[in-house]
């Protein structure tokens, strides 16, 4: 976990990864920056990354309010290695494990060369697993 330089207590980590980073792992991305805040550190990489983020992914993400266009895809380093919580989508052998994380395999349909619909079912199946893996890594506030 890192510390966030306002609070005290460390903040945990999570990657999303799917192969081609352009789809699944930004639409993940883009809902928990927005849950979130700067209350977890949020990174979505690739083990293949492709050259932009799938239109249609940013088109369904903008429907529901979060802007994800300047977001890119990227590779997996080094870093990724020491998130707290890893989510895989779809990767099966493309991505790598790391020892000593929370690991999770989401499957999911692939966004890539579907319709807006297909598109729109697959967000909102990652908003509602982003949603629980968020209540998952918030204590319990007093409101």
């Amino acid at each position: 976990m890192t510390t966030n330089p306002n609070e005290s207590a460390p903040r945990p980590s999570v990657l999303f990864m799917c192969v081609h980073n352009a789809g699944r792992s930004q639409m993940a991305a883009g809902f928990l920056r927005a849950l979130a805040g700067d209350r977890v550190e949020v990174r979505s990489a690739g083990s293949t990354p492709a050259d932009q983020i799938n239109p249609i992914a940013v088109h369904a993400m903008a429907e529901v309010g979060i802007d994800i266009t300047g977001q890119q895809p990227r590779v997996l380093t080094d870093q990724d290695a020491h998130s707290d919580v890893v989510v895989s989508m779809g990767c099966g052998d493309a991505c790598p494990f790391y020892p000593g994380t929370r690991h999770e395999a989401w499957e999911l349909d692939d966004p890539a060369g579907q319709d807006i619909e297909t598109v729109r079912r697959i967000r909102d199946e990652i908003r509602a697993r982003v949603q629980q893996l968020f209540r998952e890594l918030s204590p319990a506030q007093d409101d």
